[in-house]
């Protein structure tokens, strides 16, 4: 395994540069969120009440891209926009951590 090549969907770069990718990859992930929400025909009131939102500004914020799904939700949010759980965490997971995204699926995807 030492010598397999990665192929990495992302460069490595500190956390903090606005140049890092991390907001472009969390509104990706907010464009997909709605079209899910959408395709189910939901309000974003509708589905914070599905997930246990308090707010439904909450749905607003994930779908612009300013958040995260808290991990505790991801089976919550799944059935509600009606994806496969592991299916939707690993979506999820591409655009919220790139870098372990590729660890773990880097022999499935290459």
């Amino acid at each position: 395994m030492a010598n397999q090549k990665v192929k990495w969907p992302c460069t490595l770069i500190r956390r903090n540069s606005p140049k890092n990718g991390v907001l472009e990859l969390r509104q990706q992930a907010g464009r997909w969120l709605k079209r899910l929400r959408e395709a189910r025909g939901l309000s974003q009131r509708g589905l914070a009440e599905r997930v246990g939102a308090d707010y439904y500004t909450f749905i607003s914020q994930l779908e612009s891209g300013r958040g995260r799904i808290p991990p505790d939700r991801y089976l919550a949010w799944a059935t509600a926009l009606g994806v496969e759980p592991k299916v939707f965490v690993q979506t999820l997971m591409r655009y919220y951590d790139p870098v372990t995204y590729a660890f773990v699926f880097a022999e499935q995807n290459a």
